[in-house]
């Protein structure tokens, strides 16, 4: 087995949770589709994908969106990062995991306005791979890659854990990194985690002689 030099983190559902979900995004999509606009599949794709604030993409989706109701929305976007929170067990993990000298980075598909909430949450971490910064959105191969060179670790030395099968285990497996499940609530396979401290062990026991 590798010795693991670094280990990527998926955001939301892995490391941190929103606890007041406002959905300003899905606000202003619904303020075009009264206006006449047709949701089009790709919609969220581009969100993610593109570092956009609230105006620019109303803009981008030809939607009216008066002052007040953008400041409206606006207020609503920034209650729901106000109460993004970490989970214990992700602040344990990664300060663990740190301390033994293992570089840590998180990979993630979102919209512009949460990333700076993921890196004050979690300021000093080798490597933010974010969709809007990058513009390509996990499974695509590209993502992982802009996350490995900026790790400058090989991708067999890398594992990486998050709550999507087939963002955060098997597009990185695609790559020849060593994706993991994570299944915080229900039963899972055996080969799935629980939590963020299991995973730690994990990467440690890899590491033992």
């Amino acid at each position: 087995m590798s010795h693991v030099q670094a280990a990527i983190f998926d955001a939301f559902g892995t490391i941190i949770r929103i606890e007041n979900g406002r959905h300003p995004f899905r606000q202003l999509l619904k303020l075009g589709i009264a206006q006449g606009r047709r949701p089009k599949p790709d919609d969220a794709s581009m969100l993610m994908s593109h570092p956009w604030s609230l105006a620019q993409a109303a803009d981008h989706f030809g939607i009216d969106v008066p002052p007040a109701e953008l400041a409206r929305i606006q207020s609503e976007l920034d209650a729901e990062l106000a109460s993004i929170r970490p989970f214990t067990d992700a602040l344990s993990c990664i300060e663990a995991l740190q301390a033994r000298g293992i570089k840590v980075a998180v990979c993630s598909n979102l919209a512009r306005p949460y990333g700076a909430a993921v890196k004050r949450i979690f300021p000093g971490l080798e490597s933010y791979g974010f969709s809007y910064e990058l513009g390509s959105l996990k499974p695509d191969r590209r993502i992982y890659e802009a996350v490995l060179t900026e790790l400058a670790v090989d991708a067999c030395k890398v594992w990486m854990i998050g709550d999507s099968q087939r963002c955060d285990r098997d597009g990185p497996i695609a790559l020849g990194i060593k994706g993991h499940y994570l299944k915080r609530t229900g039963a899972g396979s055996p080969s799935d985690f629980r939590d963020l401290m299991a995973f730690k062990h994990s990467v440690f026991e890899s590491r033992s002689p």
